[in-house]
């Protein structure tokens, strides 16, 4: 996916000029695969650019959604992405910490969602400050977030997260330690040849069955898509 100043949706652009991290596949997938239906409240942690909680606004017309941003430059881009967008008078950014956040906050929220960082604070770090903030868990474990995350939670509340296909078990761990249960669980694959390298999982107070299913981008040809991924991403993606 180029990194340009600017990526354009088709309902909606998002400026990407000093944000550390860009438009990529992973908030894209998240976006279209979480389920915003029914939420009045809905909570995006770490928005970066403001993408995610753009792509709810899109599929939910009427919930309010607060999104929150620990980096100043991708915290002032959110910003100016959300005031030129349709939905500008639903969408509150705030630039916080989830953990301060969730310890001020009286609100409640039936939907979460969060493309948090995904490498562990001992792994390579990128080399500028700001990208390695919003890559690395170093500010905000997986542990933290899901923790926190369940106390801001309605009781018929979800959480939806896009994360390494190498975190499952520990996800699994964590939800259980902290009385979640999966109700949803996507198995991401680039194309055929290549390893199952994400998840889209989401999270409930409420044990159900859990709707599982997979994913592929890709045939072997770059560029070729299969319909399940044009189809998931057909009301965002220009070239669908």
């Amino acid at each position: 996916m180029p990194r340009n100043s600017y990526f354009q949706f088709k309902q909606f652009r998002i400026v990407q000029e000093r944000s550390a991290m860009k438009v990529g596949m992973d908030g894209v997938l998240l976006g279209a695969w979480a389920d915003p239906s029914g939420a009045e409240r809905i909570l995006d942690i770490g928005t970066g650019t403001g993408l995610v909680a753009l792509m709810m606004a899109q599929k939910n017309r009427s919930a309010l959604i607060d999104a929150i941003e620990i980096d100043s430059d991708a915290f002032l881009e959110a910003v100016l992405n959300v005031q030129q967008s349709p939905w500008n008078d639903r969408i509150r950014v705030e630039c916080c910490s989830f953990q301060d956040f969730a310890e001020q906050t009286e609100r409640k929220y039936d939907l979460i969602v969060s493309n948090p960082p995904f490498f562990a604070k001992d792994g390579l770090k990128a080399p500028a400050q700001n990208r390695a903030q919003a890559r690395h868990s170093h500010t905000l474990s997986l542990a933290e977030l899901i923790s926190r995350a369940k106390s801001v939670l309605t009781p018929n509340g979800r959480m939806a997260l896009v994360l390494p296909f190498e975190s499952l078990t520990e996800i699994e761990s964590l939800a259980k330690s902290n009385g979640l249960y999966i109700s949803r669980l996507c198995r991401v694959k680039s194309n055929p040849v290549k390893p199952n390298f994400r998840i889209l999982i989401e999270l409930t107070l409420k044990e159900h069955t859990i709707q599982e299913e997979s994913l592929m981008i890709e045939f072997e040809k770059h560029h070729d898509y299969t319909p399940e991924y044009m189809e998931l991403t057909r009301d965002f993606y220009l070239k669908f």
